[in-house]
């Protein structure tokens, strides 16, 4: 059976890709972390999505520790979330090791359910400056993971090389488009859909809505063409 284990956060990203390897794979495991994350709601509405999607298994993993370790805006109700960058060039919402942590923990849990496929929602385009949704870092921990577990895994990325405005055609083109728009949790002040429309989060999910209704042909050319490349 050809099974892959989804790191879901309940977000636009991983939402998308939850919804497109419900049709690549014959099951699907989803994965989500509880860390403490300065919004809970976060979690609540990624169990929400898992029920309303038909997801079989969808796992809440508890890693607190996560939180007492890495300080951020992301972690702390008490730091606000910044557009302007901190002294290590990182916006103050990075949480150090989080995406290392994560995907140790869904290669585990791939490890033990007999999956091969690894699928989380970074992306090197528009990925706010975090050094762990790099192209470079997922590779990396790719290797860790078939070192140290002595396995054959694979992590994929179906939004690396994608801008905001191809990822909403991405969701378009699996009919998914208005449940993430409504449904998912992106926003760094914790409002489900479209969110406060001010943090970082929201004004890049936002300019990329946009930018895809506005030129949605062209768009999902684009995505399209990208994909016919990805196959050869």
């Amino acid at each position: 059976m050809n099974k892959a284990v989804v790191v879901f956060s309940g977000g636009q990203d991983s939402t998308t890709c939850l919804v497109q390897a419900l049709k690549q794979y014959d099951e699907v495991h989803a994965i989500t972390f509880d860390y403490g994350q300065r919004h809970k709601l976060e979690i609540e509405v990624a169990q929400k999505l898992a029920i309303e999607l038909g997801v079989k298994a969808h796992k809440v993993m508890d890693v607190g520790l996560l939180n007492e370790l890495a300080i951020s805006s992301l972690t702390r109700d008490d730091i606000a979330v910044s557009h302007e960058l901190q002294e290590n060039g990182l916006p103050n919402s990075f949480v150090p090791g989080r995406n290392i942590l994560f995907l140790t923990l869904a290669g585990i849990y791939a490890y033990q359910i007999g999956a091969e496929t690894i699928i989380t929602g970074v992306c090197e385009t528009d990925f706010s400056g975090y050094p762990d949704c790099r192209d470079e870092f997922v590779k990396a921990m790719n290797n860790a993971l078939i070192q140290g577990m002595d396995k054959r895994f694979e992590i994929k990325t179906p939004l690396m090389w994608l801008n905001k405005a191809e990822t909403w055609a991405l969701a378009d083109q699996n009919q998914a488009l208005a449940l993430i728009r409504e449904k998912t949790l992106t926003c760094y002040n914790g409002i489900i859909g479209d969110g406060c429309g001010d943090c970082p989060s929201c004004e890049l999910r936002k300019t990329g809505l946009n930018d895809y209704l506005n030129n949605r042909e062209s768009v999902m050319a684009k995505l399209e063409h990208m994909q016919t490349k990805q196959d050869k």
